[in-house]
């Protein structure tokens, strides 16, 4: 079995199709209703409610979740950061260097889904900081 997208119901397809293009440079291939940005491992998919609701009316919510985190592994978080200042409002963590080996940082999409970029420290910065 493989993961092939991780699909965000919205209100507003275009805006959101909109941010990720910026966000991920990635151009979004679809229609009014449904696009999809496929990266290197996998698609990240943005739908209507409406186009949900044909199926089952209570199946998705909008902008009602907060417990999934989107990853994307980035080369420089720290680069990105930058890059993002003029798109991104506010940061809910700037970047970081995490215990497990990991710098991220962490933003919300205008829905309010968490997003994860993160880079792999090398083993010489693991190793300065005990991790």
């Amino acid at each position: 079995m493989k993961l092939a997208s991780a699909r965000l119901v919205t209100k507003d397809v275009s805006v959101l199709a909109e941010f990720y293009r910026a966000v991920l440079r990635i151009e979004p291939i679809g229609s009014d209703c449904y696009v999809e940005l496929a990266t290197t491992s996998g698609t990240v998919a943005i739908s209507s409610k409406s186009s949900v609701d044909i199926f089952n009316a209570a199946a998705a919510d909008p902008a009602a979740n907060r417990s999934v985190i989107l990853d994307f592994e980035v080369e420089d978080v720290d680069r990105e950061r930058h890059r993002l200042d003029a798109i991104i409002g506010q940061f809910i963590l700037e970047p970081t260097d995490q215990p497990w080996g990991m710098r991220s940082m962490l933003f919300r999409d205008p829905d309010g889904n968490l997003i994860n970029f993160f880079s792999k420290r090398s083993e010489a910065v693991k190793a300065a900081h005990n991790c």
